[in-house]
């Protein structure tokens, strides 16, 4: 609690993993969210074909599934280690006013409550939905301890909205 305005504030720190990009994503964007349900369908369905006899359309669909399930861990994992920033430790903050991120030097933000019109919690993962295209993912484990995780998740509630 600050003293002068009676606010509860939380810091946070951590190193991303691609897994944290993973759990944003199948948060936000419904192709990853549905990727490994469509890939089980056409594995459901080349495997019907398999047995039907028609061994040409089965391995298809079958090597087809095994992409498609492949595709988004794999794709975040490559974007993730490509990415010049995604490994760096991140520090934070977040109180009554904003909630600040940076990375080092090389990158700082500051969001106001104002400018995220959504959030999520899935997989001990927050995800915070801004209002252009950006989003930020901070992992439970960014928190020294669950009263940290629920006083965050107490300032989400209170100046964003309920979870989406």
């Amino acid at each position: 609690m600050s003293a002068e305005t009676g606010a509860t504030s939380v810091d946070f720190t951590w190193s991303p993993r691609s897994s944290d990009w993973r759990h944003a994503l199948r948060t936000a964007v419904p192709l990853y969210r549905w990727a490994p349900w469509f890939g089980l369908a056409l594995g459901v369905f080349g495997a019907v074909v398999l047995a039907m006899g028609m061994t040409w359309a089965g391995v298809f669909g079958l090597a087809l599934a095994v992409i498609i399930v492949a595709l988004v861990p794999i794709g975040t994992a490559v974007n993730f280690h490509n990415h010049p920033l995604a490994a760096k430790t991140v520090t934070g903050s977040a109180d009554a006013h904003s909630l600040r991120m940076s990375v080092g030097e090389a990158a700082r933000s500051e969001v106001d409550w104002s400018d995220l019109p959504g959030w999520s919690e899935t997989g001990g993962v927050f995800v915070l939905k801004t209002a252009t295209t950006a989003m930020y993912a901070v992992p439970h484990r960014a928190f020294t301890g669950s009263d940290d995780v629920d006083r965050f998740r107490s300032l989400l509630v209170d100046h964003v909205g309920p979870a989406a």
